[in-house]
């Protein structure tokens, strides 16, 4: 055995949970809550109004894609003491130009769509205190201040409550609206409905499916779990994660299926469509079924903003010093195990990245600049570019992951098993398919 082998089986002996592994979930519900956005619940709603319960099935199979995936940054985190942009960095160059073009690109664009969706639901419920763009610049600097001053256990605790007011509404509004149980699980049947097949698809791989999966290793990190002895309390709150986002599809298909399909109710395009359900909903049960949803519709929002303005700054800040320690020749803590210029998880967890300069320079770009696309129309090259590089982003991860957990860069213990390789193949294919679609769909 080794002295790298022994010393990281002595840290996990001493790090890995003795008792109840409960306790210890959080970078699970970080994730879940932020990867399911305002955005994802029209297109579910969009579908059940569709198609009724006929693809509560695709639900499920997503929330398995998501746990595999999700499973898969965990699993390279703390089986190789390494980040995952150290592992795409060692995949070569490419994955650096790749990255850096998407995370400047896609943050500037995504700030502007984030602070709009949060706004929505507060113009609602406040009409006569501030328009949509003032609404907009407030949750963005909320957002700002909020995750600039705190560290992830605060973040954590924050986005726990969302979660909890996302979960509680969303299930009560499924539960009001009366669904039909033997429509439901008659659902759980796979059958694709003629013109079903790109709603199947997205309810399969865009419901909680973003960058902020890839985040998910950072959270794990910031959490403390540093090293192969957090694997079983990794992989239970993976799951628990996935399966409330799946509770959330599930029951956000019976609202379109029960209150809209039936109806014959169609939505508006995008965010607003969710403001159409609140006004459907206050004639069908009244105004307080219709304020609460309109809370759950900001716990949605903002919990995907502040999430991202953590996450996504977590990894723009270790993809910054990355560059800096090749250019030094410079390294760190734990890198006997991750390499002569290696970033080690243990760094994330010391919560170096959210005091870094990097990290709060990547907030400030996600909060600021994007105000202007609050006040233009989105220039028509940009919003190429941004559909571009997120339609790749997803088989980006997928492909990526199946590579670096079939190498020698993973311990062989971790490796990818035959059902992993399944598993994330059939992710990569999927996400395939849909850059494919989304790329076709673009203004060109």
């Amino acid at each position: 055995m080794t002295e790298v082998t022994r010393g990281t089986e002595e840290r996990a002996a001493v790090t890995a949970p003795r008792g109840a592994k409960w306790r210890h979930i959080g970078p699970g519900i970080v994730v879940a809550a932020t990867g399911v956005g305002a955005g994802d619940l029209v297109a579910t709603l969009v579908a059940g109004s569709k198609f009724g319960h006929t693809l509560m099935w695709a639900a499920v199979v997503g929330c398995i894609v998501k746990i595999s995936l999700a499973e898969a940054v965990g699993r390279w985190h703390l089986a190789t003491g390494r980040t995952l942009f150290d592992g795409w960095r060692s995949l070569g160059r490419w994955t650096t130009v790749y990255f850096a073009v998407y995370v400047v690109v896609w943050g500037f664009v995504y700030g502007a769509t984030a602070m709009s969706s949060s706004a929505l639901p507060l113009v609602a419920l406040f009409p006569d205190v501030l328009p949509l763009k003032g609404w907009a610049v407030v949750s963005g600097v909320v957002g700002l201040v909020f995750v600039w001053f705190n560290r992830y256990t605060v973040f954590e605790k924050v986005m726990t409550v969302l979660i909890g007011v996302m979960f509680v509404v969303v299930v009560y509004v499924a539960v009001r609206v009366g669904p039909d149980v033997g429509a439901s699980f008659s659902g759980l049947v796979p059958v694709l409905p003629d013109g079903s097949l790109l709603y199947t698809l997205g309810i399969v791989g865009g419901v909680g499916g973003t960058i902020t999966m890839a985040a998910y290793g950072y959270w794990v990190n910031a959490k403390g779990w540093t090293d192969a002895g957090w694997m079983k309390v990794m992989r239970l709150d993976n799951r628990v994660a996935y399966l409330t986002t799946g509770v959330f599809v599930v029951a956000m298909l019976v609202v379109g299926a029960e209150l809209l399909h039936s109806a014959n109710i169609a939505l508006a395009e995008g965010d607003r469509g969710l403001l159409d359900l609140d006004t459907v909903l206050e004639e069908r049960f009244g105004a307080v079924t219709a304020k609460l949803f309109l809370v759950g519709f900001f716990a949605t929002s903002f919990s995907s903003l502040i999430g991202v303005w953590h996450g996504v700054s977590l990894m723009f800040a270790d993809f910054v010093d990355r560059l800096r320690r090749e250019r030094t020749g410079t390294a760190g803590a734990g890198d006997a195990v991750a390499g002569p210029v290696g970033t080690s998880a243990a760094e994330v967890a010391e919560g170096r990245r959210e005091s870094s300069p990097a990290f709060r320079a990547y907030l400030l770009w996600l909060t600021f600049p994007p105000i202007a696309l609050l006040f233009l129309d989105k220039p028509f090259g940009l919003v190429i570019a941004y559909g571009v590089l997120g339609a790749f982003f997803m088989p980006f991860l997928a492909l990526t992951l199946v590579w670096l957990l079939n190498s020698s860069r993973t311990p062989a213990e971790w490796r990818n098993g035959i059902l992993s390789n399944a598993m994330l193949a059939a992710a990569g294919l999927l996400f395939l398919v849909l850059c494919v679609q989304q790329v076709r769909e673009l203004p060109w």
